[in-house]
């Protein structure tokens, strides 16, 4: 049985009052209630340090758990029913949990309220769609205005080894000791470890002001719920805005090994690097790892020489077992970005100037008839192979750890993707040195059952 506690708690840090009407969508179990969201979304918070990527599993463990919010005189309460356990220390929540539990509690009402079905947000519109990122990032109060260009996102997998975990860490390690801050996806593994590593060196440089950004979205939460460093959660409606606002927000970008959930990540940021109209705007992008993931590294270099050309492979560096250099160069790439925004007379918390076509803005949901008609082939321009080749993967990290995508493969069965021949060759080989290397899962899980077939 599996220990849980039952209690009402008064959210940390700062959230405005609700009205009675949010209370009660908050409350709402139906298909327009946002009840459902933030029950999601609360129960990963709650479930930090669990060892687990299957978000279906997580709500299946604690099926009786839930949250209700009170609206009282003095404000909200938050009513918890059946929390994990490890949650809490002789009955009270840890402080942290709570101060992510009103993030999340800002974020779903924020967006339900203010963004979506409002006239204001042209949600169609590519100009609309960073508009809407823009006013959640500035809800969350995580636009830095007064601070100088710092911060790193670091993506990467949550299954990554402990050798791979322990080069993470120490590559934030160094970036901290260059006073740079670090965003990342907020769940465990490559996620974890340059906080971790970063949070040491900012003592150490009695940095008391260390910025640790956690960005997520409904959908993959519970399957990378947030680790314990992370002090700015942002919950992001979807994963295309929360892939904008890491490149919006970010001010270069270091890539740790990682499984598809990566690979969707790099191929976004290259697609979007790719666009003429970014030409010449510096972002300084490493890939890097101990010298055991060479060959990672060197099978996605092959992919992207493949699928997107030379020029792809000019936007990025690699950088195998040296993590000063990696903090080094990365040092110096966000003082390039500085100066280019000086000069450009640019914001150095939002990223404006970036141009982001609409296709890696709208929303993909990936339904088995919307898989198997991705056109996966080289004869489209460059951009837009990367948009589609993003999509493949994001609906295979759907079916790998997502709720939804997890019971669609259960109903229909695999997910099936078309493409040329030679692009089939490719992507197979790529796909099955995942697997070989243990980054569909993480290291103990159950053995990784395929959610795709190639045709």
């Amino acid at each position: 049985m599996t220990d849980t506690v039952s209690t009402i708690i008064s959210p940390e840090g700062s959230l405005e009052v609700l009205s009675q009407q949010e209370v009660n969508r908050l409350r709402d179990t139906s298909a327009s209630g946002i009840h459902d969201i933030l029950r999601r979304c609360a129960l990963a918070i709650l479930n930090y340090g669990a060892l687990t990527d299957d978000s279906r599993s997580v709500l299946e463990t604690y099926h009786d758990f839930d949250i209700e919010v009170l609206q009282q005189d003095r404000g909200v309460r938050l009513r918890i029913t059946n929390a994990p356990a490890h949650a809490f220390v002789d009955g009270k929540m840890i402080r942290g949990i709570r101060e992510l539990l009103s993030s999340v509690l800002r974020d779903i009402v924020y967006v339900s309220n203010e963004i979506q079905n409002q006239s204001r947000f042209d949600l169609t519109s590519s100009e609309g769609i960073t508009n809407a990122v823009f006013h959640i990032l500035r809800n969350a109060g995580v636009l830095a205005s007064s601070n100088d260009p710092s911060l790193v996102v670091c993506w990467g997998g949550h299954s990554i080894n402990r050798v791979e975990y322990d080069y993470t860490k120490s590559v934030g390690y160094h970036l901290g000791l260059r006073d740079l801050d670090i965003c990342t996806g907020c769940g465990p593994g490559a996620m974890k470890g340059p906080m971790k590593g970063a949070n040491v060196a900012h003592a150490k440089q009695r940095r008391h002001h260390g910025r640790y950004l956690g960005i997520s979205e409904p959908g993959i939460i519970a399957a990378e719920s947030p680790n314990p460093i992370v002090n700015q959660l942002i919950i992001m409606p979807d994963i295309e805005k929360r892939l904008e606002a890491f490149v919006r927000m970010g001010h270069g970008i270091i890539v740790f090994p990682g499984g598809v959930g990566t690979a969707e990540e790099i191929l976004y940021l290259l697609g979007i690097l790719l666009n003429p109209e970014n030409e010449g705007m510096p972002f300084p992008v490493v890939f890097t790892g101990p010298k055991e993931s060479a060959e990672y590294f060197r099978k996605i270099d092959a992919f992207i020489q493949y699928t997107l050309g030379e020029k792809a492979r000019n936007l990025y560096r690699i950088i195998v077992d040296d993590a000063v250099e990696v903090a080094r160069f990365m040092r110096q790439g966000v003082d390039d970005v500085a100066s280019f925004r000086r000069e450009h007379q640019d914001a150095f918390y939002f990223n404006w100037r970036l141009k982001i076509a609409d296709d890696f803005q709208q929303p993909f949901e990936p339904t088995h008839d919307a898989m198997a008609s991705l056109p996966l082939h080289k004869d489209q321009e460059v951009h837009a192979l990367a948009a589609n080749l993003r999509r493949a993967f994001s609906g295979i990290v759907a079916g790998n750890v997502k709720e939804n995508g997890i019971r669609a493969i259960e109903e229909k069965g695999p997910f099936k993707l078309n493409a040329e021949p030679e692009m089939m060759k490719r992507l197979d080989e790529l796909l099955t040195s995942f697997v070989a290397q243990g980054r569909m899962k993480l290291p103990g899980a159950a053995e990784y059952v395929p959610c795709y077939t190639l045709e």
